[in-house]
C-alpha cells in the first residue's frame, strides 16, 4: 500500500485554535472528521490514518509547536518510510490573499519558521507544500500578531469552503499525483 505523509502545521494549545497560523491543524481536522478519524498522541505528533483507494495517509500535527516541527516530519517520514515526493505539508502564507492555495513541490521557506525547521530536518527543500493564503492587504502591520490572531470575521465567514478545497487538494495528491493537483488547485 502507497503511503503518504500528509503535516498540518499549526501551534499546540487552546490560544492558538482558530488562529491564522494553525489553518494547517484545521484543515487536517476537517479532513478528519469528514471521514470519522480521531486523533491520538503519539511520538512528536497528533496522529490518525486514513485509508482510500488503495492508499495510506498517515496525517499528523506536530506537537512540537510550528518552529519545531521539522523534528516530528523527519521521525514520521522514517518511522513510515515514506518517500520525500509523498510528503505534503499544509501551512499558512502570509503573502498570499486570503483563502489562495498554492502547491508546490519545492521552494524556499520565505520566512516562515517551521518549513525552515522541516527543510533542515529533511536536509532538503525538496518536498511538496501546500500554502494557505492569509494575507492582509495593509502594508505596515505586526505580522507576528497578524498569523496569531483569530480569523476576522469575514474570512470566518469563507473559510469552510476554502478548507474543503484544501481537503480536496490533499486526496488528490495522493490519487492523481502533484502534477495534477497543481494544475487543478494553484490559485483558487
Amino acid at each position: 500500500m502507497k503511503k503518504y505523509l500528509i503535516v498540518g502545521l499549526g501551534n499546540v494549545g487552546l490560544e492558538y485554535d482558530n488562529t491564522r497560523h494553525n489553518v494547517g491543524f484545521q484543515i487536517l481536522d476537517r479532513l478528519a472528521e469528514k471521514n470519522e478519524l480521531s486523533w491520538e498522541i503519539k511520538k512528536l505528533a497528533y496522529h490518525t490514518v486514513l485509508r482510500k483507494k488503495g492508499k495510506q495517509f498517515i496525517l499528523i500535527k506536530p506537537t512540537t509547536f510550528m518552529n519545531r516541527s521539522g523534528k516530528a516530519v523527519r521521525h514520521w517520514s522514517l518511522k513510515e518510510n515514506i518517500p520525500l515526493e509523498n510528503i505534503l505539508i499544509l501551512t499558512d502564507e502570509l503573502h498570499l490573499p486570503f483563502g489562495t492555495i498554492r502547491i508546490k513541490t519545492k521552494g524556499s521557506p520565505a520566512g516562515h519558521n517551521g518549513l525552515k525547521d522541516i527543510e533542515s530536518q529533511l536536509n532538503t527543500p525538496h518536498y511538496a507544500r501546500m500554502r494557505f493564503g492569509i494575507g492582509q492587504e495593509q502594508k505596515a502591520f505586526d505580522q507576528v500578531k497578524f498569523v496569531l490572531d483569530p480569523w476576522d470575521e469575514n474570512e470566518q465567514e469563507a473559510l469552510p469552503e476554502r478548507i474543503e478545497l484544501c481537503v480536496e487538494a490533499i486526496f488528490s495528491f495522493g490519487l492523481e499525483g502533484i502534477q495534477n493537483t497543481m494544475n487543478r488547485f494553484n490559485g483558487k
